[in-house]
């Protein structure tokens, strides 16, 4: 149980004690800052301790921002100051040499904000939550004390606390259909105790049996599918909202959230390819080239980010357009609209299975995911060529890892390190897209189990080590992952289709499955700060080019019928070992109290 030590004269009448329990805290007093010190050396280091000054005046939602979010070592509000056991060394030096400067045995100032403001000169990242309009304050007189109460009362946090529930940023569809009445439903959630991570897992149970619907082939069954897909996405937007309400954040529930929507989309497709089987046409090639296009979206999303997470300089006349016209209200949701975000996408999805077909609801699905790829790709690779941004090594090494670079393209890359060196900037992209359209071109435009694709891999394999021979620090480097993604999807879903067998495309879904769960789970790795996958995870699954060169070998040696049944084992395989690694890693990261990032959802 957290430890709350209230210091400072006590105040008739506070409800202070009362609200500190409420949110979980044992209380305990000191009489001085000696005591405090003394108090705070008895708290176990594996519990979270707070210091509070008993003359607090405030809201108990401003004490919750302030004191409960798992997320940061170190937090603070005016008259409060909490650490969780990462920050409780830099919270006891910091009381340590307050006391010893002599900052006394009285506390008439507030022996809270006094500490505050040492860690705050110590450079320690002291988090302070945004409060907004509610009140957090240790009035010096009685005066001050009633003004105080009387701003805590003309403001209700209960209602403040719902609003901060709804992310601030969010699609059209999002915003007005669905967190109007869905965050209501999170605060049902958390009055029954219920958690982020199980709303995560109803979410995930209600998409599966919509894709169970789906897959019926039925217009009752389209029909449910598409209401129960809707369902599901209220939920989605539920669990956010409830970690938000509740401050319920953890590792795990990051994780969850993040790799279960596309669980649900993905799994969605595939009701839908089944359904539509059942009733004679075959659209396999079209929920793979959604889950293709859909999964090299995200890609670019992440790679874009990750290049300029930490960048200096970074500033372009693009960006400041961007900005321009996010200023003006009505530009702001066309351009979160059209670039088909979660909410809108599933949406689309949902109305067009009820009252159409499979092979039209992708259609629509991949020329709008299209359009949105276009707009959004051009516009960053517009941003990158205009700005002047430094990018760091870190920025360079989460590129790297997310290239998924194998044995074979890293070997090729440290031969062609110094050769590398003396290349134009624009070299690695440039090489990684050449690679990738020879590759993919030459499956296509060859009659299956020819040789070439055998070659053009292997070309394919010499272009990515050279891609990734030198830090991707340059402007453009950043579209390396999404053409390695790229290259290899489309090169299992051509030659799946030149199979031309029955059951070729369906294994085809299920590897690039597999393949895109594990770089989904490397992005949220790296996201987390617990940096890429390990080593021999890479290796062990071949990379991006030992995959892709594998399954050309297989498709020039075997039958289709027997490329088939290999691509269903290789699905398998590589299922079982990046799952059984991901949820090792996840489930371990979680127990072991690493920093609770939670996953906010992406827009695409």
């Amino acid at each position: 149980m957290p430890t709350a030590i209230l210091t400072g004269p006590p105040v008739p009448g506070s409800s202070i004690e009362a609200d500190l329990r409420s949110l979980g805290f044992d209380l305990r007093t000191a009489a001085d800052a000696a005591e405090a010190e003394t108090l705070l050396a008895e708290v176990p280091g594996d519990e979270r301790v707070a210091l509070v000054d008993a003359r607090f005046v405030g809201h108990v939602h401003a004490l919750r921002l302030g004191l409960t979010d798992p997320r940061f070592p170190l937090a603070g509000i005016p008259g409060a100051v909490t650490a969780q056991p990462a920050g409780r060394q830099a919270l006891t030096r910091a009381m340590a040499r307050e006391n010893s400067a002599g900052g006394g045995t009285t506390m008439v100032d507030s022996l809270a904000d006094r500490i505050l403001t040492a860690l705050d000169a110590d450079g320690t990242g002291v988090h302070h939550p945004e409060l907004g309009s509610l009140v957090a304050a240790v009035p010096a007189d009685p005066q001050a004390r009633n003004e105080a109460r009387q701003a805590v009362a003309d403001v209700d946090d209960e209602a403040v606390r719902l609003k901060s529930a709804v992310k601030a940023r969010d699609g059209f569809f999002t915003t007005y259909c669905i967190s109007p009445y869905s965050r209501y439903i999170a605060r049902w959630c958390a009055r029954r105790g219920l958690t982020p991570n199980q709303v995560t897992t109803a979410s995930l149970i209600t998409a599966l049996i919509a894709a169970a619907c789906a897959a019926t082939g039925t217009r009752g069954g389209f029909v449910a599918a598409g209401v129960l897909l809707i369902a599901s996405f209220v939920l989605d937007c539920t669990d956010g909202q409830l970690a938000r309400y509740s401050l319920q954040y953890s590792t795990l529930g990051a994780w969850l959230d993040a790799t279960f929507d596309r669980a649900k989309e993905y799994a969605y497709y595939a009701g839908l390819a089944l359904g539509a089987a059942r009733g004679g046409d075959d659209v396999w090639a079209l929920a793979l080239g959604a889950m293709v296009l859909q999964t090299c979206r995200h890609v670019v999303d992440f790679s874009f980010n990750e290049a300029n997470h930490d960048a200096t300089a970074n500033t372009s006349p693009t960006a400041a357009l961007s900005d321009k016209l996010d200023s003006v209200g009505w530009t702001v949701w066309v351009r979160r609209m059209i670039v088909l975000p979660i909410g809108e996408r599933w949406a689309m999805i949902a109305v067009l299975t009820a009252v159409t077909t499979p092979r039209i609801t992708f259609y629509a699905l991949l020329v709008g995911c299209a359009f949105a790829a276009t707009y959004t790709t051009a516009g960053r690779v517009l941003r990158s060529l205009t700005r002047k941004a430094r990018r760091t090594d870190r920025a360079a090494g989460a590129l790297a890892d997310l290239a998924d670079s194998g044995p074979l393209a890293q070997g090729l890359a440290g031969a062609l390190r110094k050769p590398a060196r003396g290349l134009p900037g624009f070299t690695a992209p440039a090489v990684a897209l050449l690679g990738a359209l020879a590759l993919v071109l030459t499956a296509a435009l060859t009659n299956f189990g020819g040789p070439w694709p055998v070659v053009a891999a292997l070309g394919y394999a010499l272009t990515s080590g050279l891609a990734v021979a030198r830090p991707l620090k340059g402007a453009l480097d950043w579209l390396v992952p999404p053409f390695l993604r790229a290259a290899e999807y489309g090169t299992v879903l051509v030659l799946a289709a030149k199979a031309d067998v029955s059951g070729a495309l369906p294994a085809a879904f299920g590897l690039v499955a597999a393949v895109a769960y594990h770089h989904y789970d490397t992005v949220y790795r790296i996201r987390g700060d617990a940096g890429a996958p390990p080593a021999w995870l890479v290796r062990s699954t071949g990379g991006h080019e030992g995959r892709t060169l594998l399954v050309t070998v297989l498709a020039a040696l075997l039958t289709a019928s027997q490329f088939k049944v290999a691509l269903t084992a290789l699905a398998v395989a590589v299922a079982l070992v990046v799952l059984v690694e991901s949820i090792r890693f996840w489930v371990g990261a979680h127990q072991g109290g690493a920093p609770a990032v939670h996953d906010e959802g992406e827009t695409a």
